[in-house]
């Protein structure tokens, strides 16, 4: 897993987790590996028939990842429970909304999960919810979130964390710095959260925190415009979040990601290239590109000319992004 020698494109693709068409490993999902050298896939419903299928899946895709020279590949889910969740029966469901409620079910969710998770070949989970739902607000989170008030969240949140990651299972906590208090679906708009840093850091950055104190692996930043930090880019594309305030002022050492780059939170606010370009800028360290190999391989592209133009600074950003993607595969992958 030593970098050393690695050419440009190869250091690019392991910025990106792309997403793929299908249930089987084939020439197509080959050549996507192959073209952009990825960080890692990330897998849904469409990917999905069985377990027995999921773990021939995601054996090949190890299998061919090694035999052109990657290091093991992140292969993540979003498998959260009650409304979201990637797999489907015979996984166990945990269908009520938000999926727990108490430490135990919290404790029980997280142990299932991790077991299930493991036995499939997926080593990361792109759960807990830790935005926080108001009762009575209307949040594009209410269900999804653990609860609505920061104590509630960040309980259940930790324990999540903590079971998950205790038993070899990459935990990303999402969506930073807070979708609980937006109306707005950043699937199809992007939503603004109009609050100064002090009242986030009394409110919605409670439970991230604590994650942080409890040694999250992965943090995936919300796109979701905070005018008063950064007025201009949403907090997946923006430095201000994801180096000032998540890496300074909760000092977080772990790995950063992107929501999904094809969201209409990003694809009605900047052409494709550009948000790639800026996500890279920002500092965030894994690019998700959850549909679409075209796509796929014009971030990558992107990401190419980006290291390629990177100045001194730059460049030993991206070592040091590098860096935090390696420690997190030889712990989990």
């Amino acid at each position: 897993m030593d970098p050393e020698g690695w050419d440009t494109a190869r250091l690019a693709g392991q910025r990106l987790i792309v997403g793929f068409e299908g249930l089987l490993f084939d020439d197509a999902l080959a050549g996507l590996l192959a073209r952009c050298t990825p960080a890692g896939v990330i897998l849904f419903r469409r990917n999905v028939s069985s377990p027995e299928q999921l773990r021939a899946l995601t054996a090949a895709l190890q299998g061919f990842a090694a035999s052109i020279g990657l290091p093991p590949l992140i292969v993540a889910v979003d498998q959260e429970g009650g409304r979201v969740a990637r797999l489907g029966p015979p996984f166990t469901q945990f269908p009520k909304t938000p999926p727990v409620a108490t430490l135990a079910e919290a404790e029980r969710f997280a142990a299932v999960t991790a077991a299930e998770l493991a036995a499939a070949g997926i080593n990361t989970n792109l759960a807990p919810v830790l935005d926080i739902a108001p009762p009575g607000f209307g949040s594009v989170m209410e269900g999804r979130a653990l609860g609505g008030d920061p104590q509630t969240v960040t309980r259940l949140g930790v324990a999540i964390v903590s079971g998950l990651q205790s038993r070899g299972i990459l935990s990303v906590a999402k969506h930073f710095p807070g979708l609980g208090r937006t109306r707005l679906d950043s699937h199809e708009d992007l939503p603004v959260l109009d609050e100064d840093p002090a009242a986030l850091e009394a409110f919605d950055l409670l439970p991230f925190r604590a994650a942080v104190s409890a040694g999250v692996d992965g943090i995936l930043l919300a796109h979701l415009l905070c005018p008063r930090i950064d007025p201009e880019r949403p907090a997946s594309l923006s430095r201000a979040v994801a180096v000032d305030l998540l890496r300074g002022r909760l000092g977080y050492a772990g790995l950063s990601l992107t929501d999904d780059l094809n969201m209409g939170a990003v694809a009605k606010t900047l052409p494709f290239e550009e948000a790639v370009r800026s996500a890279f800028r920002a500092g965030v360290d894994l690019l998700l590109v959850c549909r679409d190999p075209e796509r796929a391989a014009r971030a990558h592209d992107v990401l190419v000319e980006e290291l390629q133009t990177a100045g001194a600074a730059q460049r030993r950003e991206a070592l040091r992004s590098l860096a935090r993607i390696l420690q997190a595969k030889r712990r989990f992958a």
